[in-house]
């Protein structure tokens, strides 16, 4: 069991992390280290206790807010339609939501800087989407609820339909839509896919 000393240093440690990525999501790499440390609650001193610099401070956010994408697919029984609208729900709220406009438009920004924070970012976010779609589409087409085509391609292709322009227009400042309106587009985009892959 940790010592005392160790879960206050661990405890504080993630309190910095979040607090840099709801700073860093706020206000762009800008942002400066008093506000993340007043947002955490510590003092400065903390924050270099245990990060060198303000670079590593925003590796570590942005890695912590690429790790959103586990468990999306998880296979449990429901019906592939059924499956892809809760998966396609979800990940429309984490892409093209709030927060993750913010991340893109960051990760934009700093991707000169950060080449392979940038790819990390991918690779955990919509990479990790990509593959774990591509898995549950390839056993659909292995028990001919789909036709069968490269499983990658058919997931980018679901990928794409769902946040292609949507995500343009949030990335100009277009308010998401009403839950009710959100919901029945998300039904829309699955039914057009699954009909297509149904041909």
């Amino acid at each position: 069991m940790p010592h005392i000393d160790e879960r206050e240093s661990l405890d504080n440690r993630q309190r910095l992390i979040q607090a840099a990525v709801e700073v860093f999501r706020e206000e762009g790499y800008r942002a400066s280290i008093d506000r993340i440390v007043a947002r955490a609650g510590v003092v400065k001193q903390t924050l270099y206790n245990h990060f060198r610099c303000k670079n590593d401070l925003f590796r570590e956010a942005v890695q912590f807010a690429g790790q959103d994408f586990v468990n999306l697919l998880e296979e449990d029984g429901r019906p592939l339609r059924e499956h892809l609208i809760a998966f396609a729900t979800v990940l429309r709220a984490r892409l093209i939501g709030t927060e993750g406009i913010s991340w893109c438009r960051i990760m934009e920004v700093e991707a000169s800087r950060f080449p392979e924070l940038a790819q990390s970012f991918f690779e955990q976010g919509p990479g990790r989407a990509l593959d774990r779609l591509a898995k549950v589409l390839e056993r659909a087409m292995f028990r001919n609820e789909l036709r069968t085509d490269d499983p990658v391609f058919a997931a980018e292709m679901l990928l794409s339909m769902l946040t292609g322009f949507d995500r343009t227009r949030r990335l100009f400042g277009a308010p998401m839509l009403s839950e009710d309106a959100e919901q029945a587009r998300v039904a829309r985009i699955v039914d057009c896919y699954i009909a297509a892959y149904t041909l």
